[in-house]
């Protein structure tokens, strides 16, 4: 059992806060019964799977306030895993396209809706989040192991391309024959060297009286259910 705080591997699962490590070591960690179910159950071997001592779980134990010393989460985490990063060889269509979209959560989110509806590949841009920060892989709920992702420009995504803008854009029809969905900052949006890559322009419709805009992830799960309703009624007409 684990009972220094010196351990290796204790310091491992700390260095992997930090983005620099992350990406340096190819690594990241999750926290969870549940994350480590879904990596198993995605095929995936984790390098270390560290458990309180006590819990019952499989895996190496640790001293319970090791653990927790440890965990972004704080008290009460019973396992720490750390497994190999998986970035995707090829961009496949459908795709989803990320640029500057900063916050882990919105990120981790529109990995996990891509999972569900589209498949494909999410394209993380310029400034984007890492998917694999702690926030990012908790809000995908699991997906993080199962849906393809990319880092690449805009240029390296299949085309015809839509680009997703609060006003001004086409219908969602307009999405029934895209390639790749561009989605940018909630704030900023996309920058200009990006809609020129894109096809069309599509913005989602509000109700009038209501919120002006919409969370980037909740825009990105409603453009991802019309390509997913699309897709699924093409081959039923097949």
């Amino acid at each position: 059992m684990i009972s220094s705080p010196h351990n290796e591997k204790l310091k491992l699962v700390r260095k992997l806060r930090d983005r620099k490590h992350r990406e340096r070591e190819g690594l990241f960690a999750t926290e969870g019964e549940d994350l480590v179910a879904a990596g198993l159950a995605a095929g995936v071997e984790p390098r270390t799977l560290l458990t309180a001592a006590g819990s019952g779980l499989e895996g190496e134990e640790v001293e319970p306030g090791l653990l927790a010393e440890v965990s972004s989460l704080g008290s009460g985490t019973k396992a720490i895993a750390v497994w190999p990063q998986r970035w995707a060889e090829a961009i496949e269509s459908p795709c989803l396209y990320l640029h500057g979209v900063a916050d882990p959560g919105n990120v981790g989110a529109i990995v996990r809706t891509a999972h569900a509806l589209v498949g494909g590949t999410v394209v993380l841009g310029p400034d984007c989040a890492d998917p694999h920060s702690p926030k990012a892989v908790r809000a995908s709920m699991g997906s993080i192991f199962g849906q393809a992702l990319a880092r690449g420009g805009v240029e390296e995504t299949p085309a015809p391309r839509a680009a997703l803008v609060a006003h001004g854009g086409e219908g969602l029809e307009s999405l029934d024959s895209v390639a790749t969905l561009c989605l940018g900052a909630e704030r900023e949006g996309l920058p200009a060297e990006v809609l020129a890559e894109c096809d069309a322009k599509v913005t989602i419709p509000l109700r009038a009286g209501g919120a002006e805009s919409l969370n980037v992830a909740a825009a990105a799960a409603i453009a991802c259910e019309r390509i997913s309703s699309r897709a699924m009624s093409g081959a039923g007409d097949a």
